[in-house]
């Protein structure tokens, strides 16, 4: 299928609180959901390649992981090497683009943490579970990352500086609910980071 179909639009940092920072804004014009493969150059504020920062993402748009539904998604972008921080852009090039195996639904499923016991509580405490919520008429499949962000000075974009998955690929029944147990490597990285740092729970579409 045809590159044209896909477009993209970096957001280093949107100026309202509580959002995250350095997301790669992706429109599917294609009528189907596709899985992009794609790389990317680090641009400064001049437009001007920086040839040391290596682009990673969270979602694995790069890798063939994230599940892009007809219209609008994202991921989310790391940068890591010499003048990380003077990122202003990125240059997007398409390396491939199939159409997904699993279609994605038009809204995002949504994450909520549950203790031992199933109640929720906030993302900050050291939880058990994750309760995931489609509001679509179609039955979707995800992957949970648990994101661990820094706290950089004023002025400089938020990195995700750790990315855990929780659990594995989940199918979310249309109109339903799926829930994910916290083990292995999540409940390690849920334990280090409770009642601390600022961190995220965002389930993105994958197959």
């Amino acid at each position: 299928m045809a590159s044209k179909a896909l477009s993209f639009h970096y957001v280093g940092d949107s100026g309202v609180d509580e959002t995250m920072n350095q997301i790669l804004e992706l429109t599917n014009n294609y009528p189907a959901s596709v899985v992009p493969e794609l790389s990317f150059q680090a641009l400064d504020k001049h437009d001007h390649v920086l040839r040391q920062v290596k682009v990673s993402t969270v979602y694995g748009s790069d890798r063939g992981e994230l599940v892009a539904p007809y219209g609008a998604s994202n991921d989310i972008l790391r940068f890591s090497g010499p003048g990380k921080h003077d990122v202003a852009d990125v240059r997007v090039t398409v390396r491939n683009t199939t159409i997904a195996s699993i279609p994605a639904g038009l809204h995002e499923v949504t994450t909520q943490a549950l203790d031992s016991q199933g109640r929720e509580i906030v993302r900050f405490e050291r939880f058990s579970a994750v309760r995931l919520t489609n509001e679509d008429d179609i039955p979707v499949s995800v992957r949970i990352a648990y994101i661990l962000w820094d706290q950089p000075p004023k002025g400089v974009t938020q990195q995700a500086i750790e990315v855990t998955a929780i659990g594995d690929l989940t199918r979310v029944p249309a109109h339903g609910t799926a829930v994910v147990h916290v083990t292995g490597k999540a409940a390690a990285a849920v334990a280090r980071n409770s009642n601390g740092p600022a961190v995220s729970i965002k389930a993105y579409n994958s197959q």
